[in-house]
């Protein structure tokens, strides 16, 4: 069975590209998920990517990655900041996983200096932009290989 590779994006982040472009960049998150693929398809790895902006599908998507996915990202975004239920969530999934935020979040304001996500996961890329979509799934596909 071909394996998966899951990537879940929180709330506002389907308005990259048009949101705050002088902190997010003009990348669409789209764009991202184009560059995404076309990684997944060379290696032969599924791709199953979803953005939604609440919270509770954020979990339920968790759960039934826990069961389906090789690997996991997450882009919570500012749930980052504020939700013990999708660390919670997180702590089902045994596969590898990682989060990641297109800006370093520990040069932004101080309350996104914390995560709730970081210690559910096995790493976290911040502040390359999209780029740091690619370079996680380049290594999950390491891990999993």
């Amino acid at each position: 069975m071909r394996k998966t590779i899951w990537v879940l994006n929180g709330p506002n982040l389907n308005k990259l590209g048009g949101r705050e472009p002088e902190l997010y960049g003009s990348q669409t998150l789209a764009e991202i998920e184009q560059n995404c693929q076309h990684i997944c398809t060379e290696a032969d790895i599924h791709l199953e990517f979803r953005q939604t902006n609440h919270e509770g599908m954020l979990i339920d998507w968790i759960q039934e990655a826990s069961t389906k996915a090789a690997g996991l990202i997450i882009n919570a975004a500012a749930y980052t900041h504020s939700s013990i239920a999708i660390c919670d969530a997180l702590k089902l999934v045994k596969v590898p996983s990682v989060e990641v935020h297109l800006t370093n979040i520990y040069q932004r304001e101080p309350f996104r200096h914390h995560s709730y996500i970081s210690p559910c996961v096995n790493a976290v890329i911040a502040g390359f932009a999209g780029k740091g979509y690619t370079m996680a799934i380049r290594a999950i596909i390491e891990l999993i290989r």
